[in-house]
């Protein structure tokens, strides 16, 4: 094993081409998870679903962080980063294969399932890439590369959601109008016709993801391993449990607020446009939007971070922006609601990246189970976004109760579901402000 801080330290910059490699597969996982907005509104009508039933896509891709982030760290830690990596294409691919029965059956749960082990194959990949990354290069400049992975992953997200959202949501407005006049027989078939639009797209994705994971098995990866743990000096004790890190264990509650907000941000606002009565046709763009905007501010994140301002005032920044944003989405209608929405890419691009180098500092030999706990986190992308839609589902129901009728009843809900942004970005500036501090000793 090479230690990733001894070999920068006779070279100015990280190696390319590991770099571009890493890059490569930010790239991959970022396609395959933001398609979810796409998803989310196509799985609705096909399976005539409630708005939290339809999150529960989110549910089941992210939920597999919590079940496959220990055994992913097990994995590595008996393959190595690159195998672990190639596994996790493998994965990945099987689970694109799971969507071909599913359309054929159209059943709601063998597409979950399907979904459930993309999020597994992408677990095993963000566990290897995430610390590899942050690890291959001086710890200072971390953020900086895990923002150039960032706009590999939101680039990618762009293209998913609107090749996706073509595929998926064309001609969705019409179906939904004759579903409500057509026969049941009639129904059926219109419901089944469109189940089966996503047998092709997925069958491309299978086959992509097996060449990468074979391709992967060749790549020129170096073994990196974390800076070690600094020698106690005589009369002090030295870490012996994760359990001693208590900035890492704050760092997994903020990055599981984080990723519920993320996707809120990137995964509703599609529906969220439609509820606001725009044509599939225009909101099927509106995730682009937001990852747009991620895009943008990672880029500045690259050039800022760490010459200009630290990680820690990045975090704050996206904090406070975050909380600024949440009060006016929900005192504000229309496409104005709809760019605040999308917006908060810019409240949460630097967040990721922040968080994962401050919360991995002097982990040394617990880098590995530290990163898998951190993964564990990604579920917050599986609790809070099934939460916004219960909400929309109760206040809506609420609404109508009241006399209101069902399409101002539906916009009103899924407008004020976005309160459940504000503690998420409260947890967030605690940890940008004092959080990452706990535990760690003062220079």
């Amino acid at each position: 094993m090479v230690n990733a801080n001894t070999t920068n330290s006779s070279q100015t910059k990280p190696n390319l081409v590991p770099i571009l490699i890493i890059a490569s597969l930010f790239f991959i996982f970022g396609f395959v998870t933001w398609i979810n907005g796409a998803l989310i509104p196509f799985m609705k009508t096909i399976n005539e679903l409630t708005s939290a039933q339809s999150l529960l896509v989110a549910s089941a891709s992210y939920i597999s962080f919590v079940v496959m982030a220990l055994p992913a760290s097990y994995i590595l830690a008996k393959m190595g980063y690159k195998k672990g990596m190639s596994l996790g294409l493998f994965i990945m691919g099987f689970g694109a294969l799971i969507f071909i029965p599913a359309a054929e059956a159209r059943t709601y749960w063998m597409f979950l399932t399907g979904i459930f082990i993309q999020g597994a194959g992408m677990t095993l990949l963000q566990t290897a890439s995430n610390p590899y990354i942050t690890i291959l290069g001086p710890i200072e400049s971390a953020a900086k590369r895990i923002s150039i992975m960032g706009i590999c992953n939101k680039i990618a997200g762009a293209l998913g959601s609107l090749i996706f959202g073509s595929i998926l949501l064309s001609g969705i407005d019409e179906i939904q109008k004759k579903l409500s006049i057509v026969s049941s027989a009639e129904k059926a078939t219109l419901l089944n016709t469109m189940a089966d639009s996503v047998v092709v797209p997925y069958i491309t994705m299978a086959i992509v993801l097996f060449v990468l994971g074979l391709l992967i098995l060749k790549a020129p990866l170096p073994d990196v391993e974390a800076e070690p743990i600094e020698e106690a000096k005589e009369g002090e004790t030295t870490k012996t449990s994760i359990f001693q890190f208590p900035h890492l264990w704050l760092g997994v509650l903020t990055l599981f607020m984080y990723v519920g907000v993320e996707v809120i941000a990137g995964d509703t606002i599609i529906a969220y446009g439609i509820a606001l009565g725009f044509p599939a046709a225009d909101a099927k763009f509106f995730t682009t939007f937001t990852l747009l905007a991620m895009v943008a501010t990672y880029a500045l994140g690259a050039f800022l971070i760490p010459k200009y301002i630290t990680q820690a005032l990045a975090l704050r920044v996206s904090a406070v922006l975050g909380i600024i944003l949440s009060f006016c989405i929900v005192f504000s209608t229309g496409f104005t609601s709809v760019l605040l929405v999308a917006g908060l890419g810019i409240a949460n691009a630097l967040v990721w990246p922040a968080i994962w180098p401050l919360a991995l500092k002097g982990l040394g030999k617990f880098t590995k189970t530290a990163a898998a706990l951190l993964i564990m986190a990604i579920s917050g992308g599986a609790v809070i976004p099934p939460l916004y839609g219960k909400y929309v589902d109760i206040t809506k129901a609420d609404l109508i109760a009241q006399g209101v009728n069902e399409v101002n009843a539906t916009a009103s809900a899924s407008t004020k579901g976005y309160w459940i942004l504000l503690p998420c970005y409260i947890v967030i500036l605690y940890y940008a402000i004092a959080g990452h501090k706990v535990g760690l000793k003062k220079n």
